[in-house]
């Protein structure tokens, strides 16, 4: 998701915190989930509505407590993680799915030193209305990782905190987990990693100006420069657009790469465009859109020609009409 991404001012009694120390949710019982969610998945979703569904009857407050930089930063900065979510999408996407306050603690070499058998209670001092934590069952933490869910049911005990631990989710005998979707994106299976993440993959930005090569060609395209740490599959793709001004999808093909029959070795940041199949809205540069990212048509390849080019394209929107009419999305 592109760091473009537009948060929104949250409604009444929606929070958020730039760290635990910051932090002042709303009045009651705090029923906290704990991780670091990238992506937000079906398996990260589970634990973070165990305490949204715990929560309520209770009359307590649902919170998540998430962190940045992904802890690979400090311990692998050559090589570290590529995230699925920016930040900023993920604090707005928890909140869409009911969380009361979302709190970002900053993941750094003092807070990587907390001993796993102090974290609750460390946790406590800056919320002390805590009532619960929910984390996955292979949830790790404190120093060098030595901490699991039976520690945290050992100091919960001590402490008067209710500990949770969710059982993973699977598909197809497969564990949902980050990594697994990383690895589906970078394969191209897209619509399967929508099946692991519960939700349509997608991404936000902003309309740039392009060499209107593709209006030339018959097949105008809106572009936007886009370029997440994990990224999809270099090639073509059924998508549905959504303008901000709107708020209506509409259906469409799209290239995500590096135009290599136009660039012609040029070294260039990876780019996408989306060629819609009906009427296209008359969007500025600089307006907001949303990508959907539906099925993985073909890998991006250079044609020896843009009339062989614009006959591939041509080919394309015929496939992805296929694909709307088979799955009958509007």
């Amino acid at each position: 998701m592109s760091e473009n991404f537009r948060p929104v001012a949250m409604p009444a009694g929606i929070t958020t915190a730039a760290s635990l120390a910051a932090a002042a949710p709303p009045p009651g019982p705090l029923h906290l989930a704990i991780g670091m969610f990238d992506g937000v998945h079906l398996g990260h979703q589970a634990v973070i509505e165990a305490a949204i569904h715990s929560a309520q009857p209770a009359g307590g407050v649902s919170a998540v407590l998430t962190f940045h930089p992904h802890p690979s930063r400090l311990f692998r900065p050559d090589a570290p993680t590529p995230l699925l979510m920016p930040s900023a999408a993920k604090i707005r996407f928890l909140h869409d799915l009911g969380v009361n306050t979302v709190i970002t603690q900053p993941f750094t070499r003092a807070f990587a030193r907390i001993e796993a058998g102090d974290f609750l209670a460390r946790l406590k001092r800056h919320l002390p209305a805590l009532a619960a934590v929910y984390v996955g069952e292979n949830f790790r933490f404190g120093r060098g990782r030595a901490g699991n869910v039976q520690t945290l049911v050992e100091s919960g005990r001590r402490e008067g905190i209710a500990v949770v631990s969710v059982p993973a989710l699977r598909r197809n005998g497969q564990r949902i987990s980050s990594t697994r979707l990383r690895e589906l994106l970078a394969a191209g299976e897209i619509a399967e990693a929508g099946r692991h993440l519960g939700y349509t993959y997608f991404c936000d930005g902003a309309v740039q100006p392009g060499a209107h090569l593709g209006r030339k060609l018959g097949f105008p395209t809106f572009n936007f420069a886009w370029a997440p740490e994990a990224r999809p599959a270099y090639g073509v793709y059924v998508v549905r657009l959504r303008a901000e001004r709107d708020g209506i999808f509409r259906r469409g093909v799209a290239n995500y790469g590096l135009r290599p029959t136009v660039t012609r070795g040029r070294k260039v940041a990876p780019l996408l465009e989306v060629h819609l199949l009906g009427a296209a809205p008359a969007l500025r540069a600089g307006s907001a859109v949303r990508v959907e990212w539906l099925e993985f048509l073909r890998p991006e390849k250079k044609f020896p020609d843009l009339e062989a080019l614009k006959t591939q394209i041509a080919r394309d929107c015929t496939a992805a009409r296929a694909y709307f009419k088979r799955k009958k999305i509007r």
